[in-house]
């Protein structure tokens, strides 16, 4: 039998290491990531004890395939509305805590001497809490359904989003010169443009696809379906520049603007699991014990600058964003931990070459501590905050919890203007990127196609005609909806009823978007024609007042707004007509000090077949059921004889206190699992009726053979090819053939008590 390869015996030691690791870590209840790590330095050569990795190669492209799958998946449970309907809050409360945990980490890199790009770096690592680790805290404190605990996830998931552009900056520096102000704003520019050029084409296109692919779907399809855009996607990004993971992640979050986003995210996950498993060990493998004793020092130092930092700047950032000091600080705490996007960042760094080989296991170590301590963090803020406001001063507490940079309301026609030029921006700027974009395309690929079939350079002018009139006709639609769109709004039209110092400011708003048009226009034509300027700006002009006044091209950009509308709100209106939506009225409960929130019913759960009214949720805990989400619908307002099914989403109103006593009796209150199974096997038996039985004269109902002893009679033997069914008022007779059928432990008990004499 030929050898096996060394990749396959190292991921079968991997895995194996990892699996039995990670029971344990699951039995003391530890994150399962420390788990795959400690499982990787057991399986490095640097424990010389166990069987070690042979080909660290191998695992280290197993684990880079773990990264993009990872980072996959957290697009996948990502949604651009959902940070579009959280406001300026959580913004303000993650860019000042990035900010500040970085400055901490350069800092903290400098005061050891540390190179450059070493501090940068590790700024990076220090910035970014682990939403693996806070989320699984959260779940085994019983806190997740708390209003604080939302907080601090709305600002995780901007973290990841903002990890996922400090990479892609951190990259671009490493890859040049320095850490120059020009390049940093060309790396923030080029990935806007990136990130909204992929997700409007993507919405335009991927849910277009999957619909009309839907009936040819089945899971396996759909998986590697899903797998396909992923990887193409990681491709894409790479050959533009960017990381392979920054593809991922992208591809990941247009997915979950689509309706079949949930069953992705079902099928992916063993997939996510498996690669995220080699990458954990991957970087356990790295740790060095040698490296740890050496650098023992700044293991502490940084430790303490996460524990520190977070605990005041992460507070001060939640502050800033409007919250009071008690919330802030029960938020700040909560993320003072690093994880699994600090070993992402980290293996960036070695990838590039540009961060010294020790800092990868300094940040493991400093990553397992933060993580051991992140319950006692989280406990430790409400003590904090009681011996502050008992030291502090009233008028400092007051002004504390007024501490707020989230914008003030302001006069109605201010908010007018405000709402007409984020739209007329958001409005100018897409359209904006998808026209250069379709110039780029055009220009790069198409015009030399073109001028293959005229090869001379005289004839080179009319490739040049047909490539600028189709392009000219692809970018129309963009170029008349950037100029006409919002012209006829509700805002525009009351602005401009409201005063006459409105109206030039509004014409002013036309006239640059045609400015902006006609520079489109005049580009094409200037870079393929050889016209003097004064011809190209009337043509430019001429053909923006064509389309604002052609009724195809208005009827053609309404049909790709709708679309692009429709693709993007389909995850949301399959999930209403289902009833998983949330009702519009949550948002409206957090001025009552109440707020909603979602429990699963467990399928061992003892509430089951009970009914609403027998449980009294309302008078043992103060809770209001407003719905139950049952097998795809909603049961609205139930009353006190709706039945409790396993499976079933009870969507609750309550204070946090109140859902967390709620929450804590669903997770107590289930039936345990049977661990001797194996002595519940029914067995089939022959039963003789004696003529001293006690069942003589006895009707079934009246034996007891069920109630008492837990047997069921299948039938009666006569002689005949089947057994004859036995009615419930028949008196047995000495002499009858039985055959019983029960669990081996009750068909003895029977069998002892007919023997006996009645």
């Amino acid at each position: 039998m030929s050898e096996l390869p060394a990749l396959v015996k190292d991921l079968a030691l991997i895995l194996v290491v990892a699996a039995f690791v990670t029971l344990i870590f699951k039995r003391l209840k530890q994150p399962l990531v420390l788990g795959y790590i400690v499982a990787g330095f057991l399986v490095s050569p640097q424990m010389p004890y166990t069987m070690s990795v042979m080909d660290r190669e191998n695992v280290q492209m197993w684990a880079d395939i773990g990264v993009i799958f990872l980072l996959f998946s957290l697009g996948l449970d990502f949604s651009f509305k959902k940070i579009l309907k959280m406001g300026a809050a959580p913004v303000i409360a993650a860019c000042t805590i990035i900010f500040s945990m970085m400055v901490s980490g350069i800092t903290v890199g400098k005061m050891f001497g540390w190179s450059q790009m070493n501090c940068l770096f590790l700024g990076g690592m220090l910035a970014m809490s682990s939403t693996t680790i806070i989320y699984k805290a959260f779940d085994d404190m019983g806190l997740r359904q708390q209003r604080f605990a939302s907080l601090v996830m709305s600002v995780l998931i901007l973290e990841d989003v903002l990890a996922i552009v400090l990479m892609v900056m951190l990259s671009a520096i490493a890859s040049g010169s320095g850490a120059d102000s020009s390049q940093m704003l060309r790396s923030v520019l080029s990935i806007g443009f990136f990130l909204v050029l992929w997700f409007v084409v993507g919405i335009f296109l991927i849910p277009a696809f999957l619909r009309s692919t839907r009936r040819l779907m089945n899971e396996e399809t759909l998986l590697i379906v899903a797998l396909g855009l992923c990887c193409l996607m990681a491709v894409l990004s790479t050959s533009v520049g960017f990381s392979s993971a920054f593809g991922a992640f992208v591809m990941g979050s247009i997915l979950a603007e689509t309706v079949e986003a949930d069953k992705i995210i079902r099928l992916v996950e063993p997939v996510k699991n498996l690669f995220g498993a080699v990458f954990f060990v991957s970087v356990g493998m790295l740790v060095e014990p040698k490296v740890l004793a050496e650098y023992w020092l700044p293991i502490l130092a940084i430790t303490l600058t996460i524990l520190a930092g977070q605990a005041i700047f992460g507070s001060f950032g939640y502050l800033l964003s409007g919250q009071t000091l008690k919330t802030a600080m029960k938020c700040g705490f909560s993320m003072a931990q690093i994880g699994e996007f600090a070993f992402i960042i980290a293996s960036l760094g070695l990838s590039l070459g540009v961060i010294g080989h020790f800092l990868y296991p300094v940040v493991v170590a400093v990553s397992v501590v933060t993580t051991f301590l992140t319950p006692y963090m989280i406990r430790f803020a409400e003590p904090c905050y009681a011996q502050m406001e008992r030291r502090l001063p009233r008028a400092w507490i007051v002004a504390l919890n007024n501490i707020t940079l989230s914008p003030a309301s302001s006069q109605s026609s201010d908010n007018k203007w405000r709402s007409l030029l984020l739209q007329l921006l958001r409005i100018t700027l897409v359209y904006s990127i998808l026209s250069t974009a379709t110039i780029a395309v055009m220009f790069t690929f198409f015009l030399p196609f073109v001028r293959s079939f005229f090869p001379t350079w005289e004839l080179h002018w009319y490739a040049n005609a047909i490539c600028g009139t189709l392009t000219v006709m692809l970018i129309a639609p963009f170029l008349r909806a950037m100029v006409m769109k919002k012209n006829h709004s509700e805002e525009f039209r009351a602005l401009w009823a409201a005063s006459w110092a409105n109206r030039l400011p509004l014409i002013f708003t036309i006239l640059a978007r045609i400015a902006l048009a006609c520079a489109y226009i005049f580009y094409i034509i200037n870079y393929l024609s050889r016209f003097s300027s004064a011809i190209i700006v009337s043509i430019a002009v001429a053909a923006i007042i064509i389309m604002m006044y052609s009724r195809r091209l208005k009827h053609s950009s309404i049909r790709m707004e709708r679309l692009f509308v429709r693709n993007l709100q389909s995850r949301d209106i399959e999930a209403q007509v289902h009833g998983r939506r949330r009702p519009l009225y949550e948002g409206h409960l957090l001025d009552r000090d109440v707020h909603m929130a979602d429990f699963d019913i467990p399928m061992n759960s003892q509430w089951m077949g009970r009914t609403l009214r027998y449980l009294a949720l309302g008078s043992r805990y103060g809770v209001h059921v407003s719905s139950i989400l049952r097998a795809g619908h909603r049961l609205n307002i139930p009353d006190g004889d709706y039945i409790i099914f396993p499976g079933d989403r009870l969507q609750v109103i309550g204070s946090d206190e109140q859902l967390r006593k709620l929450g804590e009796a669903i997770r107590t209150e289930v039936v345990g699992e049977e661990t001797d199974f194996e002595d519940r096997e029914m067995h089939l038996r022959q039963i003789i009726v004696a003529a001293g039985s006690p069942l003589v004269g006895q009707t079934l109902e009246a034996s007891g053979i069920r109630s008492q002893y837990g047997c069921m009679v299948v039938g009666l033997e006569e002689g005949k090819a089947t057994l004859s069914a036995v009615p419930p008022k028949r008196k047995f007779q000495a002499g009858d053939i039985l055959w019983i059928v029960g669990e081996q432990p009750s068909i003895d008990s029977l069998l002892r008590a007919q023997n006996s004499p009645a």
